[in-house]
């Protein structure tokens, strides 16, 4: 299994303007905080690059010893509006200074505010928002909605829940059902008959991308349109990142209404200007009628949302659809703070702008290297390089840890390489990076491919 090493090495000194490298790395005095996380973490959370971050700023990540990183990770998609924005922190500091941090559900006016600033930046007819605490959370309860939804009016039958092959929903019992990847449901034994994934149109694993593709799936796996009470999607699944096409998206649209069924995007990564639209179901031209949202939504604490249509989400009773932090004081101060400095700073718009530089400066990168970088896509801030055994579709995962490491060790900082057999160099910036950073970034990524690719 591909790894990061984790011995002090001496690499190239950097200083620029964006990227400051001074120790050996991993950073020689951070080996004992190193191995504490490995002997007290279990082993799935040792993935990332060897690090200790100290603080995050704008789009620049620091540690304790003077290096400072370009950063193309948002923490995972998370600080959409930047690490550490100031509004973010002023709002958290007054929350704070107020001593309410804790509600259960019980009303305050943050969470008044921010369910309101959901609504208004939804499509009409989604009026109403359930909060919870992470994004699994959000796409379980997604599944949970649809499933009482075509129940309760049709019948016990109509409780299919369609996903696709390779999408990524969380990692509880409920998301990972609805997961599209075998190995990570090997834990849950029988898995539930009626969750069935169906090709995605990704247009590299996938490469036939029309609608009839989802039609003979159901029918190939005995599956009646009626009965399906919801089809859920990555609004773009985060591996590639894959895209719809939208005359797909737009069928599949029309497949739901003709059936009754719901249709859920999940916006967990994919909302919040990440894609240069507020959702990235915009790109399509279509209307979900349920939307998960997660990571970008504050731009730093953990909170999730559920966006739908109000006889969607007013099936449960009183009391009986709620969650223990539902817009908890601080995350909801910090989302609502967020949503303003995506919204006035115009950070979607610049994810839009910035889309055309990153995207020829990738594509570059794979005409240089064809054999290699077997896919490249992306919108708005966010895009990945598929780096493939030559002239395969086969992942090559150690090539892929090769490039992200040396990215690291020159001052621009990426999270692990992600999809099948981990082959995609994810790149996610803090949606305020600027034009001259964005270009020092992907002259590294550039120096790098071409050292380490054939």
């Amino acid at each position: 299994m591909a790894s990061y090493n984790k011995q002090p090495i001496a690499v190239p000194l950097v200083d620029t303007k964006f990227r400051k490298i001074k120790t050996k790395l991993p950073v020689p005095e951070s080996i004992p905080l190193i191995e504490q996380f490995d002997k007290y973490e279990p082993r799935s959370m040792q993935g990332q690059p060897p690090l200790i971050w100290d603080r995050a700023e704008g789009f620049q990540v620091y540690d304790k010893w003077g290096n400072m990183w370009l950063d193309w990770s948002s923490g995972v998609l998370i600080t959409n509006a930047g690490h550490s924005h100031p509004k973010i922190m002023q709002a958290l500091q007054n929350q704070l200074d107020k001593k309410l941090i804790s509600t259960y559900v019980f009303h305050h006016e943050s969470r008044a505010e921010l369910v309101k600033l959901l609504v208004e930046n939804a499509p009409d007819g989604l009026d109403k928002v359930f909060l919870l605490t992470t994004g699994a959370e959000a796409t379980e309860n997604t599944i949970k909605l649809a499933r009482t939804y075509g129940i309760q009016k049709y019948g016990k039958d109509k409780n299919v829940i369609v996903s696709f092959s390779n999408s990524f929903h969380g990692r509880t019992l409920g998301a990972q059902l609805a997961g599209g990847t075998p190995a990570l449901k090997d834990w849950i034994v029988n898995p539930d008959k009626d969750f069935i994934n169906v090709p995605f149109p990704d247009g590299f694993f996938q490469e036939n991308i029309s609608f009839d593709v989802f039609l003979k799936a159901l029918a190939d796996q005995g599956i009646n349109p009626k009965d399906v009470a919801g089809v859920i999607t990555e609004s773009y699944q985060g591996a590639g990142p894959f895209f719809m096409p939208n005359d797909y998206a737009k069928k599949l649209e029309t497949f739901c209404r003709e059936n009754d069924a719901l249709m859920i995007y999940d916006e967990v990564q994919a909302g919040f200007g990440r894609s240069g639209k507020w959702f990235t179901f915009e790109h399509y031209g279509v209307k979900p009628d349920l939307i998960a949202c997660g990571k970008g939504i504050s731009s730093s604490l953990p909170i999730a949302a559920v966006i739908g249509r109000n006889d969607v989400m007013d099936l449960y009773a009183p009391g009986s659809m709620t969650s223990t932090h539902s817009g908890s004081p601080l995350p909801a101060a910090s989302a609502v703070a967020n949503i303003k400095a995506l919204l006035e700073e115009k950070m979607t718009e610049n994810a839009a702008d910035l889309e055309p530089l990153l995207m020829e400066g990738l594509r570059g990168i794979q005409r240089k290297h064809p054999a290699q970088v077997g896919f490249v896509s992306g919108k708005g801030l966010v895009a990945g390089l598929q780096i493939v055994k030559p002239n395969t579709k086969d992942g090559d995962t150690e090539t892929a840890y090769r490039i992200n490491e040396r990215c690291f060790q020159k001052g621009l900082l990426m999270f692990a390489p992600v999809g099948v057999g981990g082959r995609c160099i994810k790149i996610s910036p803090p949606l305020n990076i600027t034009k001259e950073a964005l270009k020092e970034g992907l002259q590294v990524l550039k120096d790098v491919c071409d050292e380490i690719l054939e």
